[in-house]
């Protein structure tokens, strides 16, 4: 009797585990999968705003192209975000539209870490994290993706000693609290930041 009960012990113990490893290899794959939606959804967008941007450029200029990014970039994260299901968003530590890309704290961290990882030499186009986090709204997936600071973007985000007149009357004119400014090439500009709810 005592061998059958130490026996059905072991099974239910053995049983436990393995639905406790299944679980965890669940887990992972979901985060996987999450993070390959998220990674793709940023890409897109960095795609698209970069192609917007460079075409406004070279047909008219900066002053087109900062109105390019003030209105249709806004409109592709928005579109993006509908057809996902995430809410997706550019956020910065240096801001030009505060309504648009305040990050919030656990951004915030991961940008400044980005920077980190940055001086520590790995390259901008692998900097990205991932996160599943507790918030009073309920659990959420949580996902960043560095935006590089490119050459294109350096005609309004660059040094503020190498922007044009008509540059800056604008940024003061639509951005006077702009603090997007003095970036250099390979930077890190900002981020692409995915929130799923869970």
């Amino acid at each position: 009797m005592k061998m059958r009960s130490v026996r059905r012990t072991a099974a239910v113990t053995v049983l436990a585990a393995l639905i406790a490893v299944s679980g965890r290899v669940a887990a992972e794959d979901d985060l996987r999968h999450m993070v390959d939606d998220a990674r793709k959804a940023a890409v897109q967008i960095l795609t698209q705003i970069r192609g917007e941007v460079t075409k406004e450029l070279e047909r008219s200029g900066p002053l087109r192209a900062m109105v390019v990014c003030k209105y249709s970039a806004p409109e592709i994260t928005s579109t993006i975000s509908r057809q996902t299901g995430m809410r997706v968003t550019r956020v910065a530590l240096r801001v030009r539209n505060r309504a648009l890309g305040e990050a919030d704290p656990w951004e915030q961290q991961a940008l400044l870490d980005f920077e980190k990882r940055l001086a520590k030499g790995e390259t901008i186009d692998t900097l990205e994290a991932s996160e599943i986090v507790n918030e009073p709204a309920g659990r959420v997936f949580r996902y960043v993706k560095a935006i590089p600071m490119g050459q294109p973007c350096m005609n309004c985000h660059g040094p503020v000693s190498g922007l044009s007149e008509a540059v800056k009357a604008q940024l003061v004119n639509e951005y006077p609290f702009d603090r997007a400014v003095d970036f250099q090439v390979g930077q890190v500009r900002g981020a692409v930041s995915v929130k799923k709810s869970l």
